[in-house]
């Protein structure tokens, strides 16, 4: 059974370099897909975190083209649904925040989508429970990885759109919104398509069953 909590923050625990290194080490030795943390010198570590994508609402993916210094929407933008269970991969460290790595997500593919529109949330397993929670901007992604373990049976994180009780379509650009009618309009003509051909089929099924019964004995 799955879960959205909004329960209250848990306490950072401030680790001890000592401390990290050998929360590091544990985290290490337990990794299997070989995304494992490294501690750098000056006490700051990086790794790997999992990102599970559950949105609802297409984004708007601009091309590699008109990345590079582009301030207006362009005509290069395109608005698509992501794939169900589509979970991507990101390398940071350890005083990214949540907001700096919503940010890097979607600069990652190109997203156009104001980052403000996100959120990320974090996925765990308490006694044969699944609950979500909402983290706030300024939580640090890495450190929960390393507390939790890296099992993702224990702590995975997911990316949605902000939970609002109604889409505030007033937040999206008119190019946005245009895409997004773009999409229904697709969507209502392959549904019409679709509806049209199963008819077609049932149709000829009928006449010829009703040739059968009429051609001559």
């Amino acid at each position: 059974m799955i879960q959205d909590v909004q329960k209250e923050r848990e306490p950072h625990v401030y680790l001890s370099k000592e401390e990290v290194k050998e929360k590091i080490q544990s985290y290490n030795s337990s990794v299997t897909d070989k995304l494992k943390m490294t501690l750098n010198a000056n006490g700051i570590y990086t790794g790997f975190i999992k990102v599970q994508m559950e949105l609802c609402r297409p984004i708007t993916v601009q091309s590699s083209q008109s990345q590079q210094g582009r301030c207006a929407p362009s005509s290069q933008e395109t608005a698509f649904y992501l794939p169900e269970g589509c979970v991507n991969t990101l390398h940071i460290s350890s005083t990214n925040t949540v907001r700096e790595v919503i940010e890097a997500l979607l600069k990652k593919f190109f997203v156009a989508d104001n980052p403000a529109k996100f959120a990320l949330y974090k996925r765990c397993h308490k006694e044969d429970q699944v609950y979500t929670c909402k983290l706030s901007d300024r939580e640090h992604p890495l450190y929960l990885r390393l507390v939790a373990g890296p099992k993702t049976e224990m702590l995975s994180f997911v990316l949605r759109e902000h939970e609002t009780g109604e889409v505030m379509w007033e937040a999206f650009s008119i190019p946005e919104l245009q895409n997004f009618l773009r999409i229904l309009d697709k969507e209502e003509n392959d549904q019409l398509q679709l509806l049209k051909n199963r008819y077609a089929a049932y149709r000829g099924k009928l006449e010829e069953a009703l040739r059968g019964l009429l051609k001559p004995g």
